[in-house]
């Protein structure tokens, strides 16, 4: 979600530890997934699949939320897509759990923000960003490395022309 990018930049100005370096503006739809070493060609089918099944949306993303250390922006109409690969791996906890059995789909803003008064101040610069408008088009199925995050694949949303 490249058109998300300045609600992290809004935070990395606060405070540059807030933000993952390397990770750009993306809505997780289940994480952790597979490890690597154990995806399947099924597993990517499925990936693939799913996204096939969901149509390119346009967004608009408006609700800040927070929980201790944690600011991040809701994205309701991404929530079935999320729901439909947590429903195809049940056996994966989302976050191991730290957020429930159904975390609510959002852009994770800044991770850390445990003092009141920092975490006040990118609540307030994030949500003077907001609504802000972008277009989900594609899955992206990402590895962690021992150099980081890299991409797998990429499949587009609504099948191979991505409607």
């Amino acid at each position: 979600m490249p058109d998300a990018a300045p609600l992290l930049d809004a935070a990395w100005r606060i405070d540059p530890a807030l933000v993952r370096h390397g990770v750009p503006a993306h809505v997780s739809l289940l994480y952790p997934f597979v490890p690597e070493s154990a995806l399947t060609g099924h597993d990517e089918k499925g990936v693939r699949s799913l996204a096939a099944s969901f149509p390119a949306a346009d967004l608009v993303l408006e609700e800040l939320v927070t929980a201790s250390g944690f600011v991040g922006v809701t994205v309701a109409e991404l929530q079935p897509m999320v729901d439909a690969f947590r429903a195809r791996w049940p056996g994966l906890r989302p976050y191991g759990g730290r957020f429930g059995a159904r975390p609510t789909a959002h852009v994770t803003v800044a991770m850390g923000a445990d003092d009141p008064a920092t975490a006040a101040q990118v609540r307030s610069a994030v949500g003077s960003l907001l609504p802000l408008r972008t277009r989900a088009a594609a899955v992206q199925l990402v590895v962690l490395t021992e150099e980081g995050w890299r991409p797998r694949f990429t499949a587009p949303l609504g099948g191979p022309d991505g409607r």
